[in-house]
């Protein structure tokens, strides 16, 4: 081999080099990619008996009432709205006022479906990272991140509105508030439900892990504690039975 072929003889070898890096930047990549989507889910498909859904269909009805919600006190509500506001990523909501709108929307539309606001801005948390126009793999969509099968039977049929920031977070609160009412006031399963991964406990404890390391509160008392998981909060509601957040065993259906 003579002294201008010896350049390129390394080249095979250091194209190979080259195709090493790049096939271990790809795998690095799917993993942070699954690890990302690792929680990613939607809620199942399941007939409605007709009460119910007539039911849900008046529940998620457009109002026009502005979402005004209610505290103790006045003060109350400014400390809410104010602390809570500051924790909002800025990305996505970077002006005060659509921050505020939007947490009234939330606080509002929680209460209203007998859900802690807290827990939704849990969910919300790790269903869409606060993106307005999130769509899912499996096509859920908005803050709250539902499955547009939702539309044609409790709304109006139109997928687009569940991009309006109302419209999705009220359709959102009524499904879980349902899944809720199923599960007899467990709240793990009910959560894992909304998921599509009822019985596994992943997802429960996101959403509460994500509350409790960001959106919990107390009137007066500033930031409270929460449950470690949200087993510990089932354990608490009403007719629930205890379950550890570790547990696959599904309870019976309640009939419907």
């Amino acid at each position: 081999m003579n002294a201008r072929s010896a350049p390129h003889a390394g080249k095979p070898v250091e194209q190979q080099h080259v195709w090493r890096c790049v096939a271990r930047i790809a795998a690095v990549l799917l993993l942070l990619g699954t690890a990302r989507t690792a929680l990613a889910g939607a809620q199942q498909y399941e007939p409605l008996s007709d009460s119910v859904r007539t039911a849900l269909s008046a529940a998620v009805r457009e109002d026009r009432t502005p979402p005004e919600p209610k505290f103790a006190t006045a003060l109350d509500k400014a400390n809410w709205l104010a602390s809570m506001s500051e924790r909002l990523p800025i990305r996505h909501k970077p002006d005060y006022q659509s921050r505020i709108e939007f947490l009234k929307t939330v606080h509002y539309e929680s209460t209203r479906a007998g859900l802690d606001p807290q827990l939704v801005l849990g969910l919300i948390t790790v269903e869409s990272g606060f993106k307005k126009y999130a769509v899912s793999s499996a096509g859920a969509r908005g803050y709250m991140q539902v499955m547009p099968f939702w539309t044609r039977l409790i709304g109006n049929g139109d997928v687009r509105t569940l991009f309006d920031m109302r419209t999705n977070i009220r359709m959102g609160c009524v499904i879980l508030r349902h899944y809720l009412d199923l599960e007899q006031g467990n709240l793990f399963l009910a959560l894992g439900r909304y998921n599509g991964s009822r019985g596994r406990a992943e997802y429960p404890n996101a959403v509460m892990a994500a509350a409790r390391s960001k959106w919990l509160w107390e009137a007066e008392k500033g930031p409270a504690a929460v449950p470690a998981s949200a087993a510990s909060v089932a354990s608490a509601a009403p007719a629930t039975a205890p379950m550890q957040p570790t547990s696959a065993s599904p309870a019976p259906h309640p009939r419907r």
